[in-house]
């Protein structure tokens, strides 16, 4: 079966495991009995799993002269010095013991599964102090990302901000919020949580709905965001100015963050605070200045204060909250200058096509 976890053993018991760890990742399984694959089959699995009572006559076959990434040899002997030997006789990536190492191998299958293949660029937004436009530049960043073709999901991780599928338009459509998710523990499928979330504007939404806040657990955090960051694209998150377990989980799976400053002198103080907080856990952590025209501060210069590289300067715009009423979300209008901005934003971050970062990384975007 095309697609299929590929497994290779005559230990019965041993299949009985494999076989149920691929129901639990949700992974359809072939399994190849006597004679070792055929043309084809070992070449075409997205993962391949081997017995340990298999890897010696594999070795001495046609296939495992057929080197590929993704074959994993499991076995159950941890004192066994040979087993070393054999996973290098058929190319082996890892050497899986059981029982111990079931959650990492069901992990291993569900992303095989999915197809997993670079993670999403992850982008965080956070406001230097109240008012500053956070939430607006992730929604821009957002609906910006998903009109230039990458698959984007838009996290709103402030449970006091109101709800991002407001001004997304989006407060009654179906789909689920972060109270459906604030149980979730371990492994999250990547498919399952893009198909169960709302679709606004071309990107999907994880929000907050309209009832009492709900606390989400740093576990369900790091659950539901590596879900999402693993079926690549973007995932831009909307972050709180409080630092606690949730938040610095969030922070801990960005690869950028954007830390919005007015260009004011009390909002300058009040975001040096946010950054030197926020320092601690985010490495990168970048500032985007807004409205500095006629302020008598520099963008440059307030980048220079905070001790953060300077992402962008971002104009006021004018009519953008009417624009939101009226049904438009900030960024919808390609002319304007908060979307000018973003798509410069991400040509820069993601020059490839494909949505993939550059080689280098972040650290050498100029962004």
């Amino acid at each position: 079966m095309a697609g299929s976890i590929l497994i290779v053993t005559e230990d019965e018991k041993l299949l009985d495991d494999l076989l149920r760890l691929c129901a639990a990742a949700g992974a359809e399984a072939e399994v190849a009995h006597g004679a070792p694959p055929g043309p084809g089959v070992w070449e075409g699995a997205p993962l391949v799993l081997v017995g340990d009572d298999r890897a010696g006559p594999l070795s001495r076959s046609a296939r495992a002269s057929a080197r590929r990434a993704g074959v994993l040899l499991v076995c159950r002997d941890l004192d066994d010095p040979g087993v070393w030997r054999r996973g290098m006789g058929i190319g082996a990536e890892h050497v899986v013991f059981l029982p111990d190492g079931e959650p990492w191998l069901t992990g291993r299958i569900a992303d095989a599964a999915e197809g997993v293949g670079r993670q999403a660029l992850t982008v965080g937004v956070l406001g230097g102090c109240g008012g500053a436009g956070a939430s607006t530049l992730a929604c821009a960043l957002a609906v910006t990302a998903a009109r230039a073709g990458h698959r984007t999901v838009l996290v709103d991780a402030d449970p006091l901000g109101g709800g991002l599928d407001i001004p997304l338009g989006g407060e009654r459509a179906e789909g689920l919020r972060w109270p459906a998710l604030a149980e979730s523990r371990g492994r999250v499928g990547g498919v399952a949580l893009e198909e169960s979330l709302p679709v606004l504007h071309g990107l999907r939404v994880l929000s907050w709905d309209r009832g009492d806040s709900v606390a989400v657990p740093s576990e369900a955090v790091r659950a539901v965001l590596g879900a999402a960051r693993r079926r690549g694209g973007v995932v831009v998150v909307d972050l709180p100015r409080w630092l606690d377990e949730s938040v610095a989980e969030a922070l801990s799976q960005l690869d950028l963050g954007l830390l919005v400053v007015p260009a004011e002198l009390r909002a300058v103080a009040a975001a040096h605070r946010v950054a030197s907080r926020t320092g601690m856990v985010l490495r990168d952590l970048r500032a985007v200045v807004r409205g500095c025209a006629g302020s008598g501060l520099a963008g440059g210069e307030i980048a220079r204060l905070l001790g953060l590289r300077l992402a962008g300067e971002v104009p006021t715009e004018a009519g953008l909250s009417a624009s939101v009423d009226a049904g438009r979300p900030p960024g919808t209008d390609a002319r304007s200058p908060l979307a000018r901005f973003c798509a410069g934003f991400w040509a820069r971050a993601m020059p490839e096509s494909g949505g993939a970062p550059p080689a280098g990384g972040l650290g050498s975007v100029a962004v």
